[in-house]
């Protein structure tokens, strides 16, 4: 099976209100699917139609090879549910609320009990199994909804917000079980809005907003879009038009200040009728002005170099393609490069190596899948480039 879901134009009314609009979306078999959207936007209305929650009102889906329409107790047995609310009976112990869902699904005592210590192992929950629900904190709740939610061995995990409001370790020990999960051979659907935890686990990535799909690639795909993106936006401004001019005279005085930056710039610019730049008179930028030209027409780059010296800063700033450099304390150097020359970073790497710099990292500003959230949801648009046909 290429795909644990498949859905084809789903589509959910609630009177007048259109929940979700004619969905196509493919999630790949034993892979991590992140489902992402803002409040409202149709995604809890989604995974209730692919769970058998609810009837879609026109349009289907395939879950885990079966019709959510046609065969909704198959697709039962093929799901679990990790809820964002743990729906498991308090005044029960771990042990007792697990062999409750097992004997839901009908499976035999002797086997019950092999699934119920190898999962109880696997989440590290065995220690606590005779513990009530309600002396149990939160991450230790959650690792007993995961077993109830895998006793039947479903082929399909859905998980909802797993993380929500547990500790920085207690969220690496569930990130680190997921990823276990999927390599055991479960797909997993995880909604979240932690964006981090989403980048980090997730193969590929579905955004819904107003009930359809605005975007669906790999997490870096995400960003490498918003990155193209914002250029097109950028060339496509007047007073940017062609290359950016070799008049932008730089006097940069480099401050060896902490978290400083004295910056001086002068630009000479003027627009011709054709909309190209040319020679014109100088004109004196504020401070701001000047930071908000470099941060529009460059990129920035974070280098740790360990034997800095004032000769490498200064071949720097005779590059063309920098706008501006800055010195830390620490021998870290904040630098500014045209976002639209193609090898910028590798002429700034052969300059510092040709003065006999020793580079030991490097960090680029790139955009984060909450920049390309926050992006295509304040759009509310559907922008095609986003959306990569999965094969």
């Amino acid at each position: 099976m290429k795909y644990a879901i498949e859905t084809s134009a789903l589509t959910k009314r609630f009177d007048d209100f259109l929940a979700v609009d004619t969905l196509d979306m493919k999630v790949k078999n034993k892979s991590i699917f992140g489902f992402l959207g803002p409040n409202g936007a149709g995604k809890t209305t989604t995974i209730k139609m692919l769970t058998c929650l609810i009837k879609p009102s026109s349009g289907t889906a395939k879950v885990g090879g079966y019709d959510i329409n046609t065969d909704p107790n198959e697709v039962r047995q093929k799901i679990g549910m990790v809820p964002q609310l743990v729906s498991l009976y308090k005044d029960l112990t771990a042990r007792e609320n697990v062999e409750l869902c097992a004997d839901y699904y009908g499976i035999g005592e002797d086997e019950k009990e092999d699934r119920m210590n190898d999962l109880m192992e696997l989440v590290d929950i065995k220690y606590a199994e005779n513990k009530l629900i309600k002396q149990m904190s939160g991450g230790q709740k959650q690792k007993v909804s995961v077993v109830a939610s895998l006793i039947h061995r479903p082929d399909v995990l859905f998980l909802d917000e797993p993380t929500i409001g547990l500790d920085p370790t207690t969220k690496m020990v569930l990130w680190d079980l997921i990823a276990e999960l999927n390599d055991n051979g479960h797909t997993i659907v995880l909604c979240s809005h932690d964006m981090y935890e989403v980048d980090m686990l997730c193969e590929n990535v579905g955004i819904i907003d107003l009930g359809k799909l605005i975007a669906f690639n790999t997490p870096q795909g995400l960003k490498d879009n918003l990155i193209k993106q914002k250029e097109r936006d950028l060339l496509s401004q007047k007073h940017i038009l062609g290359k950016i001019p070799k008049e932008f005279e730089k006097t940069i005085e480099t401050s060896k200040l902490e978290n400083s930056r004295d910056v001086h710039h002068t630009i000479a610019e003027q627009t011709d009728s054709t909309g190209n730049m040319g020679l014109g008179e100088d004109i004196n930028l504020k401070s701001s002005e000047e930071l908000s030209f470099i941060q529009e027409k460059s990129k920035e780059l974070s280098i740790m170099i360990n034997n800095l010296d004032e000769e490498m800063v200064e071949e720097l700033k005779k590059l063309d393609i920098v706008y501006n450099v800055i010195v830390n304390d620490n021998g870290r150097l904040t630098v500014d490069v045209d976002k639209f020359v193609d090898d910028g970073l590798n002429n700034v790497i052969q300059s510092i190596v040709k003065n006999n710099g020793n580079i030991t990292s490097i960090n680029t500003k790139d955009p984060s899948l909450e920049d390309v959230f926050v992006d295509l949801t304040r759009k509310k648009i559907v922008d095609e480039s986003n959306i990569k046909e999965i094969e």
